[in-house]
């Protein structure tokens, strides 16, 4: 289906035009024709990098009474990075529509100005979490009539600590509205949120198996010692000469020493990892989005969020633990309707972890030798 078949307004879809965003993708379809037709509540899984903002951004736009000036929608993101991209991507596409007012409020900026800025007319508001219940309790601002909330990357909220957050935002809202949550994984948590605050009739939109995980990603591992690992991974990163991507471990430790070492080699790489203080981890993001490094060291935690252009590769150094981990880190790469790999590092007892990954989520994962 078309853009305008799911009844997008000409107006956006010259703007998404603009953008080379021609045809809507699997999720965009689903998602779009359901909630252009109905109201209520949406559990959606969808997978970072498949085009989600679009999915639920061009629902709410359609939604907004350009005659009222008060907060008519909410999205709650887990990071500071995403809520700026979610505000980014709204305003791009409303290029030739009429105007929305819309702000972004996140941690880890002088509260004072944010407070400043809700002074003005607001119908979209992007936050984080935290910095809104801030905003609530401090009486900065008032969401309470607002109509819709969504919830995009539930999963990464929760394990960012910020359920109380979201339980007390969800509280604060007057009990008629309607809740779109997105979620790349639906674990117990995301469940009890689901239960505690959705209509129990709440409309399902499940990807599963393979459907989760990006279909534009090439999944691949390399069984080697754990010693061996430094040399596939540096023989790795030459056959892809002068792409970009983000190597991934399971602890600060163990990116910290991977820093030391690359750096040590003379290929110049970035870090996140979770005891960074703001500052240093927006210098390190700046850095990458400026193409000033080609490489980023990243646990899970900290890596939550990023959202950059036009990455080649993801590297799992380290096996994750959790599945829904290797679902995050994949979808860095392949975004935008490009495509990417996701290279695994396996030591033999690794492959067992990898296995059950490839048997869960129902994809195919290369086994490449090396030497």
């Amino acid at each position: 289906m078309t853009f305008k078949e799911l009844g997008i307004s000409d107006k956006l879809i010259k703007g998404l035009s603009e953008l080379n965003i021609k045809n809507p993708t699997k999720i965009q379809e689903l998602v779009i024709s359901h909630l252009m037709q109905n109201e209520g509540d949406l559990v959606a899984q969808a997978q970072t990098g498949t085009g989600k903002t679009a999915a639920f951004g061009l629902p709410i736009l359609e939604r907004i009474n350009p005659k009222d000036d008060k907060i008519q929608a909410v999205i709650l993101s887990p990071t500071r990075e995403l809520a700026q991209q979610i505000k980014h991507q709204l305003f791009k596409f409303t290029k030739y529509s009429d105007q929305v007012f819309m702000e972004v409020v996140f941690g880890g900026e002088k509260i004072e100005k944010q407070i400043q800025n809700l002074k003005r007319p607001t119908q979209i508001l992007v936050a984080t979490p935290g910095r809104l219940n801030d905003l609530i309790r401090r009486k900065a601002v008032d969401i309470r009539d607002a109509k819709l909330m969504v919830l995009d990357e539930a999963d990464e909220m929760l394990s960012m600590g910020f359920k109380k957050d979201l339980e007390f935002i969800l509280n604060t809202m007057k009990h008629k509205k309607d809740i779109w949550l997105f979620s790349a994984t639906i674990p117990t948590d995301i469940k009890y949120i689901i239960k505690q605050y959705l209509d129990p009739n709440a409309k399902q939109i499940k990807a599963s198996g393979n459907e989760l995980v990006n279909e534009k990603i090439m999944h691949q591992y390399v069984p080697c010692d754990a010693d061996e690992k430094m040399m596939v991974l540096d023989y790795f990163l030459k056959t892809q000469k002068q792409e970009r991507g983000i190597i991934f471990c399971n602890t600060k430790n163990a990116a910290r020493t991977l820093h030391e070492q690359l750096n040590a080699r003379k290929i110049s790489t970035g870090i996140l990892e979770g005891d960074m203080h703001q500052k240093d981890r927006d210098k390190e993001m700046r850095a990458f989005k400026n193409k000033k490094l080609d490489l980023l060291i990243a646990t899970d935690v900290a890596a939550r969020g990023i959202d950059v252009a036009n990455l080649a590769f993801v590297v799992h150094y380290e096996i994750p633990k959790q599945v829904d981990y290797y679902v995050h880190r994949s979808g860095r790469t392949a975004r935008a309707g490009k495509t990417g790999v996701s290279m695994a590092l396996c030591t033999k007892n690794e492959v067992t972890q990898i296995k059950k990954i490839r048997q869960e989520l129902g994809i195919k994962i290369k086994e490449v030798p090396f030497g």
